[in-house]
């Protein structure tokens, strides 16, 4: 926690300049289960108003295509010229309804997955079954198609994959990944991420692995960017794994996503003169003093704040075997009789 407490003091105007108004009033000094609290906190909003039918109009401005506005862009779609209009990556707006070639709602953590069950929904439905965050415009016979299928590894377009499982897409998965983060963190239990997705989980937490890496492969694009100030506006909370990916990391680990508020960036300016090569490393991290500075002992942290590694250092150059531990972001703590440098370390 000290950690994180200092490099916020490093890099303050940085964050505050970058992060949205809405998270003025979030602690992102916090790590793990305590960032992840935090942010429940601030998005288990009250919403009786919001209904399901609101979607239809919501759809027009959250789910509008970027290169046209005529059109909204499908979930799991990718090919507009093939002639079939199930795999349709956009739609004209006015093409909504239940029919072949038009386009719906589609609940992207399916709404039988969730324990307990979200029900079933009707216009005037409010609550879970009715979160924008959760819902996309989705070809008809693309979302039928799909059904309360899991997700699984794939690659390439939508489509089934492995035993009943279900691929978004190359495009699209990134999306379903935050979307998955954000419905894990909103609703708890309620939507636990092996509810919904197949595969092992990321260390001692309850995300999978495949969600993370998901979000560290497609990042945040337009699209997912206009979301946020419209919920936010008309529904009353956004979803933090689209405006920081990053926030993924601090709270579950694995490789580091895409940090859209410069979290843990810093200056270096009164830490040149110790040398810490190579970064990334692999094997071998080589930890070199040049002046007055002589740092008497190491602490090297995961991002979680847990301590991995913790070492007296009796030369002016020292080495860390990093060789067995996992790949990601991690934190490196230099401290002399009375003076203490933070270095990020990423292992490869």
């Amino acid at each position: 926690m000290k950690i994180f407490l200092l490099l916020l003091i490093i890099t303050s105007t940085q964050v505050i300049f970058a992060q949205q108004s809405y998270y003025d009033d979030v602690d992102i000094t916090l790590t793990g289960q305590n960032l992840y609290f935090e942010l429940q906190n601030k998005i288990d909003i009250d919403n009786n108003t919001f209904n399901y039918g609101d979607m239809r109009d919501a759809f027009l401005v959250t789910d509008e295509d970027p290169n046209n506005n005529n059109n909204v862009l499908l979930i799991y779609g990718y090919n507009d010229n093939d002639s079939n209009c199930t795999t349709d990556r956009t739609r004209d707006k006015v093409a909504f309804g239940g029919n072949n070639c038009e386009y719906n709602r589609e609940h992207v953590f399916a709404k039988s997955l969730a324990n307990p069950d979200m029900g079933s929904v009707s216009n005037s439905t409010t609550g879970i079954g009715a979160d924008p965050h959760n819902l996309r415009s989705s070809d008809v016979q693309s979302n039928n198609n799909r059904g309360s299928k899991k997700f699984g590894s794939g690659s390439g377009n939508a489509g089934d994959v492995g035993s009943g499982n279900w691929y978004p897409g190359d495009e699209w998965k990134g999306d379903v990944a935050r979307m998955m983060m954000y419905m894990y963190t909103r609703y708890g239990d309620r939507c636990l991420p092996s509810l919904v997705g197949v595969g092992s989980t990321q260390g001692s937490t309850e995300m999978l692995q495949m969600f993370i890496q998901w979000n560290v492969d497609d990042p945040v694009s337009i699209y997912e960017d206009q979301r946020n100030p419209y919920t936010e506006s008309n529904y009353g909370n956004r979803n933090p794994f689209i405006d920081n990916p990053y926030l993924a990391t601090v709270i579950w680990g694995g490789p580091q996503a895409e940090d859209r508020w410069g979290i843990l960036s810093t200056t270096d300016n009164e830490f040149a003169n110790v040398l810490i090569y190579p970064n990334p490393a692999s094997e071998t991290l080589w930890v070199e003093n040049t002046t007055s500075f002589v740092p008497k002992n190491y602490v090297l942290y995961d991002i979680s704040g847990r301590r991995i590694i913790q070492k007296n250092i009796n030369s002016s150059r020292t080495s860390l075997d990093v060789s067995n531990l996992s790949s990601g972001l991690y934190i490196l703590e230099l401290t002399s009789k009375n003076k203490k440098i933070i270095k990020k370390i990423t292992v490869q």
